[in-house]
């Protein structure tokens, strides 16, 4: 299965586990909320890591819809008038702006209960793949408690944005059948990769808190310890390579 027919299966089972009808409204800002444009960046972690330990990425099919189901729960509570106040997110009006903040909210969480239920559905080591998608999910909240309230960018930056990159490699790995060294492996592959990333999309962004060669110098060393992080995995991982270095340098 190519990257393109991987990502059809993920689309099609993120279609399958959002064709609820009823409320009306409730589903209708689901799916607002998950098919609304995006890379889907982390469902292509979480399968390329599958390979990468030598799996086959078809076992990592719920475990990537998981991950993009909580990540899509995580922007709809972020672009809250309460959080953000973000009236548009990728072109579109957000979840709150065209369905209400009551619908937004239980969206959001209806959202999260279904992304738990589709790590459930993994058929192979369940419950690891469970369990790190929790603590990505409490990782992200301390992340935005800290984005509202404090200012530790490191402490941000590792919650709010990495953590969800490394939930999905792990979670990849295990339904890959990854031996724990694999996972860590690719653990730190992540962790790098997001730094990276929300780096990067400072740049785009215009609101580093760096200067823009430190950020710069930054990006380079975190997508060169993320590539490191492969090496002696037993699976292809062009993949996850070719992920990391289309990630630098990108316009969104």
């Amino acid at each position: 299965m190519d990257g393109s027919d991987m990502i059809a299966r993920v689309e099609a089972t993120l279609s399958e586990l959002l064709s609820g009808t009823r409320p009306q409204s409730l589903f209708q800002a689901m799916r607002h909320a998950v098919f609304a444009g995006g890379k889907r960046v982390r469902p292509r972690l979480c399968l390329a890591s599958a390979i990468a330990v030598g799996g086959n990425a078809e076992d990592a099919i719920f475990p990537a819809c998981a991950i993009e189901l909580l990540h899509s729960y995580t922007l709809v509570h972020d672009d809250l008038p309460s959080m953000d106040n973000d009236e548009t997110r990728r072109g579109l009006p957000t979840v709150w702006r065209k369905f209400g903040e009551d619908t937004a909210i239980l969206a959001g969480d209806a959202l999260q209960s279904l992304a738990f239920q589709s790590a459930a559905r993994s058929p192979r080591n369940a419950g690891a793949i469970v369990a790190e998608l929790g603590a990505a999910g409490l990782g992200v909240v301390r992340g935005q408690v800290e984005d509202i309230h404090g200012d530790d960018t490191d402490f941000i930056y590792r919650h709010k944005t990495a953590d969800l990159f490394v939930a999905a490699a792990a979670m990849g790995g295990y339904a890959g059948g990854g031996s724990s060294g694999q996972v860590e492996c690719l653990r730190r592959y992540a962790l790098n990769l997001g730094l990276a990333f929300q780096h990067e999309d400072d740049i785009i962004d215009g609101d580093s808190p760096f200067a823009e060669d430190v950020t710069r110098a930054k990006i380079s060393d975190l997508t060169a310890a993320a590539l490191d992080a492969l090496v002696g995995l037993p699976g292809d991982t062009l993949p996850l390579e070719t992920l990391a270095k289309r990630l630098v340098g990108r316009k969104r």
